[in-house]
């Protein structure tokens, strides 16, 4: 199982990408204002919980982490907070390293990780 459906409970979008464009959020503004990136669903749409849907995404499409079953990924405004316990510090580090490529995250909180 893949970490978008495992932590989501979702399959993959035909549509989904890790760094989509924003659409415009036409129905909630009338001067044409885009959504914060941190708010950017898996196909450019509003989803409160885009960011770590798409951090979530990245993961299942690196082969690095695809593995890795006992993280949980958050999102407090545009930090990632990552949860549970990685088999290695190596394994810690790939996930931030993806993390932090997803566009609308800042910073990767990992103090809620043990590692061993």
């Amino acid at each position: 199982m893949g970490w978008l459906q495992r932590l989501f409970g979702q399959e993959k979008p035909a549509d989904a990408e890790v760094n989509p464009s924003a659409t415009l959020v036409a129905e909630q503004s009338s001067d044409g204002e885009t959504i914060p990136p941190e708010r950017v669903g898996l196909s450019g749409e509003y989803d409160q919980s885009g960011l770590a849907k798409r951090v979530a995404l990245a993961f299942d499409e690196d082969s690095r982490v695809t593995d890795i079953d006992t993280v949980y990924v958050a999102q407090l405004g545009t930090t990632v907070v990552l949860k549970g316990k990685v088999p290695s510090q190596d394994s810690l580090n790939q996930l931030v390293e993806i993390a932090n490529g997803v566009n609308g995250a800042t910073e990767v909180a990992t103090d809620q990780v043990t590692v061993g």
